[in-house]
């Protein structure tokens, strides 16, 4: 059961984000069997620049990119680019179930990282979280089988530099909601903009894949403008555990559109990998109620 404090309206919101990250990750996958993964990317962050540079730059002007940290907004940009490059790529040769489930490795990273970075402190249920995070890594890629290839690692490295884009997040915890969301955008939209004439693909584009590849951009906006909508109506710590809804819904597309259903293994990694999460998101939520005085938010 939701946390008293959590409105429904939040996790509603997370979970519609979630089913448009989840049709993004379809639509790629069927894209890229016949595109080059850097011209999916390119339209990924070019549409959602040009959406925001459309709606929002007349009202926020230069609010839109005024910032105290250019070098590290531009850095994290990079991070969170290099990270949608490496996952476009998993995605199209691993099954949407399995590539999202190794994506949700980053909070591993993260934990592990804040520690070393943001010095904080690594408490038992986070190191249980790890340990356990890891084992359902392990029980997903199985060291030894087919699975463990250049398509799980590149879905490693995804979580990897998507851990560096949160913590650089963090680090810029100060700076505009908007700036944030921006910022890899411009810096995305840019650098595919310029690497864009490198890459061999075909010069006409049959009027439903155009339509598609612009929808990558426009559901990856929206997905993202709900994520900030949810985030705005209840704390972090509250709606983190419904963002694993996103494993559930590419399973289930993953089952309908490809007809390709984790097995019993890989299904298990992902059970692990969620729950742990879950878990650990309801008992820091708990744990900073009842170091605030408040009554605890959970049933």
């Amino acid at each position: 059961m939701a946390a008293p404090h959590t409105p429904p309206s939040a996790i509603l919101l997370v979970i519609v984000a979630t089913a448009c990250f989840t049709s993004l990750d379809v639509t790629v996958k069927y894209l890229s069997q016949r595109y080059p993964v850097p011209l999916l990317v390119w339209a990924r962050y070019g549409v959602q620049a040009l959406v925001m540079l459309a709606f929002l730059a007349p009202r926020l002007q230069w609010t839109l990119v005024r910032t105290a940290h250019p070098r590290l907004m531009i850095i994290r940009g990079i991070a969170l680019l290099m990270s949608s490059l490496c996952f476009f790529t998993a995605r199209r040769y691993l099954p949407l179930a399995e590539a999202t489930a190794l994506n949700y490795s980053t909070p591993i990273v993260v934990t592990l990282a804040a520690g070393t970075f943001l010095h904080e402190h690594i408490t038992i249920p986070r190191w249980i979280f790890v340990f356990a995070g890891f084992a359902g890594m392990l029980l997903i890629v199985r060291p030894g089988s087919d699975v463990l290839g250049a398509p799980s690692l590149f879905a490693l490295g995804a979580a990897m530099f998507y851990a560096s884009f949160q913590i650089l997040t963090r680090k810029l915890a100060g700076e505009d909601a908007m700036s944030l969301l921006f910022y890899p955008a411009l810096c995305g939209g840019v650098l595919m903009t310029a690497c864009l004439p490198l890459f061999d693909y075909h010069a006409h584009f049959p009027p439903l894949d155009m339509l598609l590849i612009l929808a990558i951009g426009v559901v990856g906006t929206v997905g993202h403008f709900l994520f900030i909508l949810a985030f705005q109506r209840a704390s972090a710590s509250s709606v983190t555990p419904f963002t694993y809804m996103q494993v559930v819904w590419s399973t289930i597309a993953g089952w309908l559109v490809f007809d390709a259903f984790p097995d019993h293994w890989a299904l298990a990694g992902m059970v692990v990998i969620a729950s742990s999460g879950f878990v650990l998101s309801w008992y820091e939520r708990w744990r900073a109620s009842v170091d605030a005085g408040e009554p605890a938010a959970v049933d």
